[in-house]
């Protein structure tokens, strides 16, 4: 089952904030603590408190930056 294109942008940038949350939380996460014994709780936490920001943010980045891209960029 295909998703309709009109859903295009928000499933592009539901996408994009899940990984970038899920990254970033980790990596940060390593930076600041590295690997203790409850990484896997705050790492949780951590990406639980950004998903929220990041979601939100990259639906409304992602038209912008698709324009940027289109005009500085050529088929």
């Amino acid at each position: 089952m295909k998703i309709p294109k009109r859903y295009y942008s928000l499933i592009f940038g539901a996408l994009i904030g899940l990984i970038m949350s899920f990254l970033m939380s980790f990596f940060v996460t390593v930076v600041n603590i590295g690997f203790v014994s409850d990484f896997l709780g705050r790492w949780l936490k951590a990406f639980l408190f950004t998903f929220p920001i990041g979601f939100p943010i990259s639906i409304i980045v992602t038209p912008f930056i698709k324009k940027i891209v289109d005009n500085i960029t050529k088929d």
